[in-house]
């Protein structure tokens, strides 16, 4: 114990804890699906499945990617500009009413092809969701910018984790079905937006605040949407080789694959924490000092995803087939190619946080792009010949290919702030 507690108090304490919040985020995301699954059937997972995906993404397209760019203003050289919070507020409240507006105005045309057998007035008041996520995810933002990483670890559990009490109460109110998973889902954001966003103004981060600004706002939103791409270009990586598994093959093939993709993509928590810790620390410590950490850091990055990797390589062979049955041992080779794509995973992480907290994510969004255009061109060629297999190898490339051009990118702009130190350097010489 006081090993563990010595650990939890060292430098990397922010970094497992954020580890442990995503793990726990899991456990109760996987208890949700649980009880919507004997709570509604099959159709109800996938009504949950989706309202947690699409009302964000609307949600974050129309604030422009203001979730992602609030990190860098408020741990930056801009941090102590008091018209930030309530900038940042009126922005988030603005792109989220508008995103919501936008998921009514669409509802006629969009609910029974996106969410067949919903009824379109739960899809219209879904649309609350658009507004409610963006709240969520900025005030995590915000604790995340204002150096407060166990509240952005504590938003990171509760989003998922407040599904549960809510879900049961509907149900216990006499609720049931679709109506019950949207009434949860309104319910649990409501309870977590309220808590993140009590816990920053109990932190001071109203306080003395300045009227907002249409001038920053322009600016944070024009950050955001350069960050904003790369994130949804990220997600279609992510997920667009299901689709062209299903179009194809076959649901058996989607299938195996979804859960070879699922297994290997644990490896990626360490690397989501790593970027989450690092992007406003690089943020607060300026271009010259970020890209020296960045330099020293991404080998220890490296060894930590290598040795993340290489249990999980290993034990495929065992875990898949105990977990999910022999039917599926087909997913432990492509589950193993997908990993040896994200041995470098790590370093890729630290290098996103880098990009971003120098103010350059649309470099990263350059690299995201280069790893889907490898993930179409290989899965239409693989994939009809090798399906499963076939996909794993184009996101194994894809993931690489990516990471690469992020180091590229990283070399580059540290080889540019050593120029300009050179320069600086003769300039006050002579």
């Amino acid at each position: 114990m006081r090993r563990l507690a010595s650990v939890l108090r060292g430098r990397y304490r922010d970094l497992i804890l954020n580890v442990a919040s995503r793990l726990g985020a899991l456990v109760a995301l996987a208890l949700a699906t649980l009880a919507v699954a004997r709570g509604g059937g099959p159709a109800a997972v996938g009504i949950y499945v989706l309202l947690r995906v699409l009302p964000s993404l609307v949600g974050v397209m129309a604030s422009s990617g203001l979730p992602g760019a609030v990190t860098y203003f408020l741990a930056g050289d801009r941090g102590s500009d008091r018209r930030l919070p309530l900038t940042i507020l009126a922005v988030a409240l603005a792109g989220g009413t508008a995103g919501a507006a936008l998921w009514v105005v669409a509802a006629p045309a969009v609910a029974e092809p996106l969410f067949p057998g919903l009824p379109l007035g739960l899809f219209v008041l879904a649309a609350v969701l658009v507004l409610t996520r963006v709240l969520v995810a900025t005030a995590k933002s915000c604790s995340q910018g204002s150096d407060d990483l166990p509240g952005a670890n504590r938003v990171i559990v509760t989003e998922e984790l407040m599904f549960l009490p809510a879900y049961g109460l509907v149900l216990t109110l006499g609720g049931g079905g679709f109506g019950a998973v949207v009434a949860a889902l309104i319910l649990a954001d409501v309870a977590t937006l309220s808590l993140a966003w009590g816990r920053l103004a109990r932190r001071g981060f109203f306080e003395a605040a300045a009227r907002p600004s249409k001038d920053l706002a322009r600016t944070i939103a024009g950050y955001g949407m350069r960050a904003q791409t790369g994130g949804v270009i990220t997600l279609l990586n992510l997920r667009l080789d299901f689709i062209l598994l299903n179009l194809l093959t076959s649901p058996v093939v989607l299938g195996v694959y979804a859960i070879a993709s699922k297994f290997a993509e644990l490896v990626k928590i360490p690397g989501m924490s790593l970027t989450y810790v690092l992007y406003p620390r690089f943020a607060k410590a300026g271009r010259a000092k970020a890209a020296r950490t960045a330099q020293r850091l991404v080998v220890k990055a490296g060894l930590l995803t290598a040795a993340t990797v290489a249990p999980l390589w290993f034990g495929a062979g065992l875990v898949i087939p105990a977990l999910y049955g022999s039917e599926f041992e087909p997913a432990v080779l492509p589950a193993q190619i997908i990993l040896l794509g994200l041995v470098l995973n790590g370093v890729g992480a630290v290098v996103t946080a880098f990009l971003y907290g120098i103010g350059r994510p649309g470099l990263n969004s350059v690299a995201m792009g280069a790893g889907l255009v490898a993930t179409v061109a290989l899965d239409l060629l693989l994939i009809p010949r090798f399906h499963a297999t076939g996909a794993a190898v184009a996101s194994a490339v894809s993931y690489s290919l990516s990471t690469f051009v992020l180091i590229w990118f990283s070399i580059r702009e540290s080889r540019t702030d050593h120029a300009l130190a050179v320069k600086a350097r003769m300039y006050a010489e002579s």
